[in-house]
């Protein structure tokens, strides 16, 4: 379980990055005389919980390679550190992020924290016409709050190809 403390400055500057303006995510006064009454986040901002996980396998870390630091294609790392998620890579293949839904039980509001939970969903296999084998993995991560109900449920789809599509 990840401890995702949801702070008012975050909100913000996620808000920033991806460029949505709306007075509801930064400025308290202008929350409060909403229907919401308070800053809340933006649909997308659990994924910035992953930030609070020590285990993040996609974050930098000094003196370590990292998903970016040495890649020759898009989730291929160099061979070197040949890990892509906690798991050593054994195949030839690529990784991606391939699909993103949410299921909103309510706003997330500033100052509250929330607790992240993972669980696994299905895995299914296709033939692709140029990776060879497809494998596609789905996570469910449920967000709740102090009391224990579900603000946000995100459901995730990875891919891995079998075979190296890179350069092609």
């Amino acid at each position: 379980m990840i401890e995702f403390p949801i702070e008012r400055g975050h909100i913000m500057m996620f808000a920033r990055s991806v460029g949505d303006p709306n007075p509801i995510y930064s400025d308290p006064q202008y929350a409060k005389l909403s229907d919401i009454g308070h800053v809340i986040a933006p649909p997308t901002f659990v994924q910035a919980s992953a930030q609070f996980d020590p285990h993040y396998s996609l974050r930098p870390r000094l003196g370590e390679p990292w998903v970016g630091s040495t890649v020759t294609s898009s989730g291929d790392v160099d061979r070197r550190s040949n890990v892509v998620d906690d798991a050593p890579r054994t195949d030839k293949g690529t990784s991606l992020h391939a699909e993103q839904h949410y299921v909103f039980n309510r706003h997330v509001v500033a100052g509250e924290t929330l607790f992240a939970t993972a669980r696994p969903g299905t895995t299914w296999q296709r033939e692709g016409r140029r990776g060879g084998t497809l494998t596609f993995t789905e996570t469910y991560t449920d967000y709740r709050d102090a009391s224990g109900e579900i603000a946000i449920t995100a459901r995730s789809v990875g891919v891995r190809t079998s075979q190296n599509v890179a350069g092609e």
